[in-house]
């Protein structure tokens, strides 16, 4: 199928799923509401069914601007797409910050303890003792009952307006670099500031993702627009490839978020 030479091997799952989507849709001519997205999903979304704006239109909504996860309606062109369609909620829940420290993998541990599925939440922001979830709302109801504690400590979410949520405003930095080949241990060495022994070791403990999912192969080849995310250590990306230098070196843009 000639789509899939714009995208990797193991994308085309998800190709196909964005392709029935497509095809419900035009068949029914009734809206369909995907489950929460990462950036990369929702980028190959818009790449599959942008072009077809005279008859489709695509929309995302998280629950702020800034939201990286995010459900897509896929609607005919004449519907008018409003922010309930999309089922978004936000829960909240109080904590004591003074006796209890949590991260984001807290959360995440409780939530899949409780055999609740990620694509059904969006993000998740920590600050000031509370938690803000962003959540299906098919699941909402369920979160309510059944999460009553994360590491230790009792709590309770409850539904609570969006205008409310936790805005977590990100920051990138950008850099020059030129390295020797698109190796994901080569990249990681350069943008990281480790060793390529380093960058290779963390790689094989299943510590570092491409675009949101773990790759242990030292070799994978990096193509401009990757996400990278190495545990302890934050998110970066390739946002541009710039060319070869005269010794034959690849010219490459880095973000890192700070």
């Amino acid at each position: 199928m000639e789509v899939y030479q714009h995208f990797r091997k193991e994308e085309q799952p998800f190709i196909d799923q964005v392709l029935s989507w497509k095809d419900q849709v035009e068949r029914s001519y009734i809206p369909k509401l995907t489950d929460f997205l990462d950036p990369r999903e929702q980028e190959i979304v818009q790449m599959l069914l942008g072009v077809h704006q005279d008859e489709l239109q695509v929309e995302a909504f998280g629950g702020s601007l800034y939201s990286e996860r995010k459900r897509i309606v896929i609607a005919p062109v004449y519907e008018t797409i409003t922010e309930e369609m999309f089922q978004v909620e936000l829960l909240e829940a109080v904590y004591p910050e003074k006796f209890v420290r949590l991260e984001h993998r807290d959360v995440m541990g409780a939530f899949m303890s409780q055999g609740i599925k990620r694509k059904k939440l969006g993000d998740i922001m920590i600050a000031d003792g509370k938690v803000h979830l962003l959540a299906a709302g098919e699941v909402v109801p369920f979160i309510k009952m059944n999460l009553t504690s994360i590491k230790k400590s009792r709590i309770s979410f409850k539904e609570t307006p969006l205008t409310s949520l936790l805005v977590k405003k990100e920051a990138w930095t950008e850099s020059e670099k030129t390295i020797s080949s698109l190796r994901l241990d080569t990249v990681v060495k350069e943008i990281y500031g480790v060793s390529r022994k380093d960058a290779a070791v963390l790689i094989q403990k299943l510590h570092v993702k491409v675009n949101y999912r773990v790759v242990d192969d030292v070799k994978f080849q990096l193509q401009e627009g990757d996400m990278l995310s190495v545990r302890g250590k934050g998110r970066s990306k390739v946002v541009a490839i710039r060319g070869r230098t005269k010794k034959d070196k690849i010219k490459m843009t880095a973000a890192k978020l700070q």
